[in-house]
């Protein structure tokens, strides 16, 4: 799945891939930079020039099924609209729901993303 061939995506990035094996989140866990904010924690580590890959996961301890699904959601999107217009290549990145990616108002949520992006080093 490309980003900038999503014909909703609102700017034409790098392209974007997903992490989908367990190993591919294991690297960003061991490897990688954190970086904790109210909504979400980040865990990104350096991988393929020119290209940016995502992963998602939310554990159990935020909550149920439907909440768990709600936080992911919640995190794709803004990944979705934050990730184009800041350039992040050659980084994996995880995403990582806490108890308030749910309830947090979305605004607040995307500047928790930015400011976990430059706290880890992978934006300016």
């Amino acid at each position: 799945m490309s980003g900038s061939a999503d014909p909703a995506a609102p700017h034409a990035g790098a392209p974007t891939g997903r992490l989908k094996k367990r190993r591919e989140f294991l690297r960003a866990a061991s490897r990688g930079k954190r970086a904790a904010r109210p909504g979400l924690v980040l865990q990104a580590v350096a991988g393929e020039p020119g290209r940016v890959r995502l992963g998602f996961t939310v554990t159990k301890k935020v909550g149920n099924a439907v909440v768990r699904n709600r936080a992911r959601r919640r995190l794709k999107e803004a990944a979705r609209l934050t990730m184009p217009s800041l350039g992040a290549e050659g980084w994996d990145l995880v995403l990582i729901g806490r108890d308030a990616t749910g309830s947090r108002p979305f605004a607040q949520l995307i500047e928790d993303l930015r400011g976990a992006l430059k706290q880890a080093g992978v934006v300016r």
